[in-house]
């Protein structure tokens, strides 16, 4: 159905006493939102294109209860009467917050307006509404996800803040009373530890913003995976053994130079390594590389908590933080694997994740060959 058709009633269609009509029915088509034109008793005289996509019709419905065309219902689930809502609008009203459900079940945010228009002077003359529809559910995802956002950021930056500014009170306490140095430095170190936390947070939220607005850019570098892998695998070393961990590596020998982000791929497995120590308690985390079809196949190993099945599903959403005791007695943002997810995609690489709870995880990179011009 063309956007820009307007239909209405047999009796409107007949009578073509008003010269602005055909002016009238131009401009209604025009329009982008859904309009629906009703008498008093709530029965569709006009309508417009947009308004039948809108509520997913194919057919005419000038005629029709609007109430059998128009299935609303509030946010709770409950059914609301669209009969009720026209009759009750004295003066214009709006709202942002009815759901349209369709015949399949599957619904849609909608802005709902409704004008009643009088044909003459005074309530008591004849009376009819004009109700505009827009599909608003995009609209409403980005606001829940700002919601989010905001809520997310501001509960991880107060914690760490709170701590750190907790620290540093203790630290100028001792000070001042006793000069224990070690114990200066005890909170010292805490606070700094927390204000690594809060630099990472920051750096996770920029490359965030510039992933989303798609201002990443990448040049193209070659890279010998060998030796990367070996340089990740060192300077995560120390930290391994700081929890009696071990870090091993799994190379391929006919390894290849590879053609890609060095500085991506890097912080992509910055971020499995990371992980892959926060999360394993005991055993190794071994760090690999292979080939495969026109590139180069990382993969980081560990022996931690590993994931179940329905977490597995989520830990590439923004935000998303398991319900597991163990993942939430450690810090972190829900932003790392969100980001990965991104950067991988730059690459037009593949991630995949194997994991076994309690039997630990594998995240695997899949890198292809980038040509050397690409920027």
């Amino acid at each position: 159905m063309d956007a820009s058709t307007v239909h209405g009633s047999r009796k409107q269609q007949d009578n073509p006493s008003i010269p602005e009509r055909e002016w009238l029915v131009s401009l209604i088509g025009s329009m982008a939102d859904g309009v629906l034109a009703v008498d008093a008793a709530g029965n569709i005289e006009l309508y417009n294109g947009a308004a039948l996509d809108l509520l997913d019709k194919n057919g005419d419905i000038a005629g029709k209860s609007l109430s059998s065309i128009l299935r609303l219902y509030d946010k709770d689930g409950a059914a609301v009467s669209v009969h009720t809502l026209i009759g009750g609008a004295k003066t214009p009203v709006s709202s942002r917050d009815y759901l349209l459900r369709y015949s399949d079940g599957s619904t849609a945010n909608l802005y709902l307006s409704i004008a009643p228009v009088y044909l003459g002077y005074g309530e008591s003359s004849d009376c009819g509404y004009v109700l505009v529809l827009r599909d608003i559910t995009r609209e409403k995802s980005l606001e829940e996800e700002r919601d989010e956002f905001i809520s997310v950021v501001s509960h991880e930056l107060r914690t760490p803040i709170a701590i750190t500014e907790g620290n540093i009170s203790n630290a100028q306490f001792i000070a001042r009373k006793s000069g224990n140095i070690t114990e200066v430095q005890k909170a010292l170190d805490a606070a700094y530890g927390q204000v690594l936390f809060l630099s990472g947070l920051v750096n996770d939220l920029s490359t965030l913003s510039r992933a989303e607005r798609g201002a990443l850019q990448m040049t193209v570098d070659a890279i010998n995976p060998h030796q990367l892998v070996e340089e990740l695998a060192a300077g995560y070393r120390d930290q391994a053994k700081a929890k009696g961990l071990e870090i091993k590596t799994d190379l391929d020998p006919s390894l290849e130079t590879l053609h890609s982000s060095n500085l991506y791929i890097r912080e992509i497995l910055h971020n499995f390594i990371t992980n892959s120590i926060k999360y394993t308690q005991q055993g190794s985390v071994t760090v690999g590389a292979h080939m495969a079809e026109n590139g180069i196949r990382f993969s980081i190993q560990d022996t931690g908590i590993g994931m179940s099945r329905s977490d597995q599903q989520k830990i590439f959403r923004k935000f998303f933080r398991s319900e597991d005791y163990r993942t939430r007695a450690s810090n972190g943002t829900g932003l790392g694997l969100y980001i990965t997810q991104k950067l991988a995609t730059l690459l037009q690489a593949n991630i995949d994740v194997t994991s076994e709870l309690n039997h630990g995880s594998t995240f695997t990179l899949t890198v292809p060959n980038l040509p050397q011009a690409q920027h």
